[in-house]
């Protein structure tokens, strides 16, 4: 039975609904299989290998932590599995074992569990972990494997992603399907919006979050692109490429990072897209996702206090009552 003094409940109404945890997890899990094919399409055995020892990593974590905290197992509930699936997604094809073990451990205890598990983090535990890689092995995070469609064995050469690319080098077609560099869930823009659309058919996600946060990518990349079109790059490339549809859909989204309120959804999304589209045109690092999401993470308890909705009845107590 649970715990009475840990139970955290909103402003009414209040639904009853079915769905449990590890149903919402396995059905986000289903969401990603679109992407996680093109993956395995596009790189073959590589991104096999990287997904399943990044699964692997963040389930022996999370149970290790709890053999040592003498907690009941938890694997069952599909958020070990799914953080594993979403770390493999956020690495490169040609990523050695050590770094998907290392982004377990960074996600599951530096992102999740030191701060009592799920639904108490509050930092999306993968982007954690790729943040942390990135600060220590930035060599290893931003070299990519060329994507080769139908070859199971990537042959160790490297691709440029298509933000690093000068503007007018990238093709719409290969942004869309998916054949070019980065990390796995960067690839197939089709094969996220497939998944991102499953999610919101099954109303696991707020639709605000993605739709501002795209939304706002779009708009301030394509006044820059106006302004210089051969600087910077047109918005329908910002959009399609690097971790923002991953991001949007998949890492924005999560219930325990993300405001609890619609406004607040808005804001949210705002927020993202804003810091994403700073640092992609004018920072040192030409993908801003990752600090984007984190940063806005870091807000959410101060957007759902302003955002929050006032109780039904309420009534502002007269100036100067106590």
């Amino acid at each position: 039975m649970p715990d009475p003094s840990k139970l955290m409940v909103s402003n009414s109404p209040h639904m009853r609904d079915k769905p449990t945890i590890d149903k919402i997890m396995l059905t986000v899990v289903v969401a990603m299989m679109p992407a996680c094919i093109a993956a395995v399409l596009f790189f073959g055995l590589a991104a096999i290998k990287v997904l399943i020892i990044s699964t692997v990593s963040c389930i022996l974590v999370e149970e290790g932590w709890n053999k040592l905290t003498k907690r009941p197992s938890t694997w069952r509930d599909g958020s070990a599995v799914l953080s594993g699936i979403l770390l493999g997604m956020n690495l490169n094809a040609g990523a050695p074992w050590w770094i998907c073990v290392l982004g377990g451990l960074l996600a599951m205890l530096l992102g999740k569990q030191l701060y009592g598990g799920l639904g108490y983090n509050p930092f999306n535990p993968v982007l954690v972990a790729r943040v942390g890689l990135l600060i220590g092995f930035p060599g290893i995070m931003t070299t990519w494997d060329k994507p080769d469609l139908g070859r199971m064995m990537i042959d160790g050469v490297t691709a440029a992603t298509p933000l690093g690319l000068a503007p007018g080098e990238t093709v719409l077609r290969d942004l869309i399907f998916g054949n070019v560099g980065g990390c796995l869930g960067e690839t197939s823009a089709l094969a996220l919006l497939i998944g991102g659309g499953i999610l919101i058919w099954k109303k696991l996600i707020k639709w605000e979050v993605p739709l501002a946060f795209i939304g706002t990518v779009f708009i301030l990349t394509g006044i820059m692109h106006l302004v210089n079109p051969e600087q910077y790059h047109s918005p329908v490339a910002h959009v399609l490429s690097g971790g923002l549809m991953l991001g949007a859909f998949f890492m924005a989204t999560d219930m325990v990072t993300s405001p609890m309120t619609h406004k607040g959804a808005w804001i949210f999304g705002f927020g993202c897209g804003l810091i994403t589209s700073l640092i992609r045109l004018w920072g040192s690092y030409p993908e801003g996702v990752s600090f984007a999401i984190l940063f806005m993470n870091a807000l959410v308890p101060l957007i759902d206090r302003g955002t929050i909705r006032k109780p039904f009845g309420y009534v502002a107590p007269a100036k100067g009552e106590a």
